[in-house]
């Protein structure tokens, strides 16, 4: 069976409770964010860090709401093009799309902070276990796109060319590009990197998903089809997301380099 032919036996809607479709994008989020929480659990046992399982529920509970807003904060301002401005209130139907990794990103961190503040944990230490999770959460995500048929590639006759409700084109799973890339293999390698003990320095963790995101992001663009509303930046290929992902590169090479020098060790609270 092929990758088109799996596409269209595809159902958006997991299932139904009553009148509320439960969509696979949902779960998506919802799946990851546990995950998260699993992967910053053993790596505190894993690092002998003074992080309990109410630590972890604080954290998450302010990276999740951090993610949804800033996602979608995100998307308003740097993919609305105007529209928001003349539907303010459409900002709140998040059941209609649009939803920005880069403003996911922000709000991340600024949620995190917050609840690592109220709970006195170490904020650089907390977002590099929280960022090993993250692949997982992003892999789970783009997995969900695919399903619903959005995000897709530019035309192309590979094998695993799918058709989706777009101009009856085979096209680049672009979607799969991104949960291969950003999901598994950034996955692979943060969880190599958290194997060692004692941990490695803080920003270590942080300054490689950066990095990575930004590069694999930035060539996944060249297969991917620009917002329809926006189009192309710059230079007649220059997307929305290339843009958005050179900073994160800088910063994560930046990162990477303080780490380095810096050299401060790992700790899970502020007093320890």
């Amino acid at each position: 069976m092929s990758l088109n032919e799996i596409y269209q036996g595809l159902d958006p809607i997991a299932f139904q409770l009553g009148p509320f479709a439960v969509r696979w994008y949902g779960l998506g989020y919802l799946a990851g964010f546990v995950l998260a929480g699993v992967v910053i659990y053993r790596l505190a046992r894993r690092w002998d860090l003074d992080v309990s399982l109410d630590d972890v529920v604080t954290l998450m509970t302010g990276v999740s709401f951090g993610i949804i807003i800033g996602a979608r904060i995100g998307y308003v301002l740097f993919y609305g093009a105007g529209y928001y401005l003349e539907h303010p209130l459409s900002i709140l139907m998040l059941n209609e799309g649009g939803m920005s990794f880069h403003g996911g990103l922000v709000g991340a961190v600024v949620g995190g902070a917050i609840a690592c503040r109220s709970a006195g944990l170490d904020v650089r230490s907390m977002a590099d276990m929280t960022i090993c999770g993250a692949p997982l959460g992003i892999f789970l995500v783009r997995c969900a796109n695919f399903v619903n048929g959005e995000l897709w590639g530019k035309p192309c006759d590979l094998p695993w060319a799918v058709v989706f409700s777009v101009g009856d084109v085979p096209r680049h799973p672009s979607q799969l590009y991104e949960a291969l890339l950003e999901g598994v293999v950034m996955f692979c390698v943060l969880w190599a990197l958290s194997r060692r003990v004692p941990p490695r320095p803080q920003g270590t963790f942080l300054g490689t998903f950066l990095l990575l995101y930004g590069v694999f992001r930035f060539c996944i663009e060249f297969v991917r089809l620009p917002d329809a509303q926006l189009g192309y930046l710059a230079f007649g290929w220059l997307t929305m997301g290339q843009a958005l992902s050179v900073p994160l590169v800088v910063i994560g090479a930046v990162e990477l380099v303080l780490a380095a020098r810096r050299q401060w060790p790992q700790r899970g609270h502020v007093d320890e």
